[in-house]
């Protein structure tokens, strides 16, 4: 069976270069009045003139408004008379078109008449939900993320929201930590581009367009490397690691424009990131000149206290603002101090000054101070929510988040001819669980079920039979017999394992990452009955799966993919779609490996020469040391080969570019598409370096026969790291290149000189 779509949908999913057609032709509404930067400086300035200490200490503050908008309560009351007085900044948790205007004309009743910022954590979608960031990363299409930004971007926008939480550039490199799902993996350099990807998808090309919304890097910074993978935990590294791995993600995303940034939970080398000055006030606003401002994470400069970094929220409020935290969202430390700390000589009026003009710098280019309500149209919110194409973004995401990590034999894609399948598993039916962790719609009728998208698209030649087996967690087998016998009357089996959804995010942190419950033991069992068993993981983070990657004849990463991901799952199991992700994040076979992350792989001065020996050299006696499943690892149901490889000369001089191509040949009788990677080595250096970097991708389609070149540009700024004197350097030397279609499946090879 194939499925046709009208030429302006298939413009839609194939996704033209920088946006898609339909993003194109749906420009951002421009705000109403085209001010320039210099414009903007001026209102801002002339308004701050007219602030008093309070009203400016009230733009600072954010706070929660699901009580302002329910029944009366002392919550509500107190929160609507500080909007009236001026004492509120921002809003988040107010959405939809009647509560943002119900709200905002309370603020327009200030003497002032300050518009709030309404913001929300729109991660991975508003209404329409995309697959987890994890999950986009995944399919490694840049084009495809910043689409999915835009949809979610614009779903908010038209419901009253301002200003989305996202998108979060941690690098993270531990599985164990539950955020890892809300991010880009555990690579730099892929993380940078698609931190850029999203900043542009959310933001458009400018602020002010209703159809976008103010973006938010964070957690400023290093979060992603909180010790034992314990969420709000310390983090303590070199000066050399935060530069080289943790904030180019964030650069990229201050370079692509994005509004504000967001602060960090953890400590960083012992001073909490909300209250460090050399991250916010010196590297952020001092070497990066950023003009957007800094957002609190959730009661974080109250936090400093519990820390023991300061005395009490006092202390905290003095030290995040001096070190250039702007915004305090919900601990109330700014709202209760800062005044008297201003009068008292503890905090210069400066600092407030600054902190204020940043943000009433965005409220003025986002137009609100020409309409306050511009955001909050029923007649758009209405149309935006209900139009088709954001869901087909949505199904043409999560088929590029879909990895194959194992095809024997040719079991999938699924045969038209099949009679009877087996739909087996805890997840099988699941609906919540496929849009995961963060998600703001929790309408479960707006989600297609794996089972349902199996049955939508086998036709009625087919049957499906379906059994639960077990929960996902818990020890019960009770549902084994059930699944077996229903196993043995089918042709082949489809076998749904994971995480539920509340077992990967914020304060989601896991010692083991093992399937849970018995789930591993219900594929042992089906197993048993002979028949082929094609296995769908679904999970915010990589699992350990020892039996099922041994055993099983196939295996589908689905990661939590979103409100079409069932849709999605059923296009790919039957072969309408050739998957083609790669993993963004290495696999562990066991915990004990952690961390195992591609890049943080050294030669060591004892390295395994030959797998048989590893007598006193850098190695495990109880495992090997490669991973379960590697970074950029993902099969396709057609096949690549890569050959030719030429390098445009052997030398180079620092200021010179050298072109590196390649032949790239689909091999097999189906269409797909390839992830080719270049990773480079720096085999002798003042600073030793990791085995291979991810230096750059091409993403390529290919017809069955068809070949392309694919061409990568070699430059200094490839070829430099920071040295131990956190100079950004490359050292003159040879450089390995390497080609391939992962981190551990190199196909092409050379050597590149560069000159002193």
């Amino acid at each position: 069976m194939t499925f046709s779509f009208p030429k302006s949908l298939l413009l839609l999913l194939g996704l033209l270069p920088g946006q898609a057609a339909w993003a194109q032709k749906k420009k951002p509404a421009p705000a109403p009045t085209a001010a320039s930067p210099a414009d903007v400086e001026r209102r801002v300035a002339a308004l701050l003139a007219q602030m008093t200490l309070e009203e400016k200490v009230g733009q600072l503050n954010q706070y929660s408004g699901r009580e302002v908008t329910g029944p009366a309560s002392d919550r509500k009351n107190t929160l609507l008379a500080s909007i009236r007085a001026g004492q509120v900044g921002s809003m988040l948790n107010v959405k939809g078109v009647k509560d943002t205007r119900e709200i905002q004309a309370e603020a327009l009743k200030s003497r002032l008449k300050i518009p709030l910022l309404f913001s929300l954590d729109v991660i991975h979608g508003y209404q329409t939900t995309f697959p987890i960031p994890l999950g986009e990363a995944a399919s490694w299409d840049l084009d495809a993320i910043r689409l999915g930004a835009h949809v979610a971007a614009r779903e908010a926008a038209a419901s009253g929201i301002h200003w989305t939480f996202a998108p979060m550039v941690d690098v993270g490199r531990d599985p164990r930590w539950g955020r890892v799902m809300e991010g880009a993996g555990e690579d730099t350099y892929l993380g940078a581009q698609i931190a850029k990807a999203r900043v542009l998808g959310f933001q458009g090309s400018t602020l002010g367009g209703t159809d976008a919304v103010m973006a938010c890097a964070k957690h400023f910074a290093a979060y992603g490397a909180a010790l034992a993978g314990r969420d709000y935990n310390a983090v303590d590294m070199s000066e050399q690691q935060l530069w080289e791995i943790y904030l180019p993600p964030f650069k990229a995303a201050a370079d692509a424009g994005v509004a504000t940034f967001m602060n960090s939970f953890n400590t960083l080398n012992g001073i909490p990131a909300t209250g460090n000055a050399y991250l916010q006030r010196d590297i952020l606003k001092g070497q990066w000149q950023y003009p957007g401002f800094v957002v609190s994470d959730w009661g974080s400069i109250g936090e400093m206290a519990n820390w023991g970094y300061a005395t009490d929220k006092a202390d905290a409020a003095q030290k995040a603002l001096t070190a250039g935290s702007d915004m305090d969202m919900e601990s109330d430390a700014y709202h209760k101090n800062l005044e008297q700390l201003v009068t008292n000589g503890k905090v210069k009026i400066d600092l407030v000054d600054d902190a204020v003009r940043r943000i009433l710098r965005k409220k003025f280019e986002l137009g609100l101070f020409d309409d306050a309500y511009r955001f909050s149209d029923e007649k758009r919110e209405k149309q935006v929510l209900n139009d088709p194409q954001n869901r087909a973004a949505a199904r043409q995401m999560a088929r590029k988040s879909l990895v194959l990590l194992k095809n024997e034999n040719a079991t999938l894609p699924l045969a038209n001819t099949l009679r009877r399948i087996a739909v087996i598993g805890p997840l099988a039916k699941a609906r919540r669980d496929l849009n995961g962790s963060w998600t703001v719609d929790t309408d479960t009728t707006r989600i297609t079920s794996l089972y349902d998208g199996l049955r939508q698209r086998a036709g009625k030649t087919t049957e499906l039979r379906y059994a639960k087996g077990c929960e996902v967690s818990g020890e019960s087998r009770a549902g084994f017999e059930q699944a077996v016998a229903t196993a043995q009357s089918a042709d082949l089996i489809i076998l749904t394992v994971g995480e539920s959804w509340d077992m990967s995010g914020e304060a989601k942190s896991r010692t083991d990452i093992h399937l849970p419950g018995v789930q591993e033991e219900l594929f042992k069992v089906l197993k048993a009955t002979g028949k082929p068993v094609a296995v769908v993981v679904f999970g915010g983070r990589p699992l350990i799966f020892d039996a099922i990657a041994e055993q099983a004849d196939a295996i589908l990463y689905a990661w939590w993919p979103g409100s079409e991901g069932g849709t999605a799952l059923a296009d790919v199991l039957y072969g309408d779609y050739n998957p083609a992700g790669k993993l963004p994040i290495t696999f562990p076979r066991s915990v004990g490996q952690i961390p195992i992350a591609y890049n943080q792989q050294y030669n060591t001065g004892r390295p395994i020469t030959r797998p048989s020996d590893i007598r006193y050299k850098s190695a495990y006696i109880d495992s090997p040391n490669t991973p379960r499943y590697a970074f950029g690892y993902g099969l396709s149901y057609t096949t690549f080969k890569y050959s030719d490889l030429k390098i445009g000369r052997p030398q180079m001089q620092a200021g010179e570019l050298v072109q590196v191509s390649f032949t790239l040949t689909n091999t097999g009788k189906t269409a797909g598409e390839e992830v080719a990677q270049l990773y480079l080595r720096d085999p002798v250096a003042s600073v030793v370096r990791p085995l291979k970097e991810l230096k750059d991708f091409r993403k390529i389609s290919l017809k069955p026969g068809e070949s392309k070149t694919v061409t990568f540009t070699i430059d200094k700024e490839k070829l430099a790291f920071y040295n131990a004197k956190l100079e950004w350097q490359a050292e003159p030397g040879k450089f390995n290149l390497m080609v391939g279609s992962a981190s551990d499946d190199i196909r092409l090879d050379g050597t590149l000189e560069l000159l002193p």
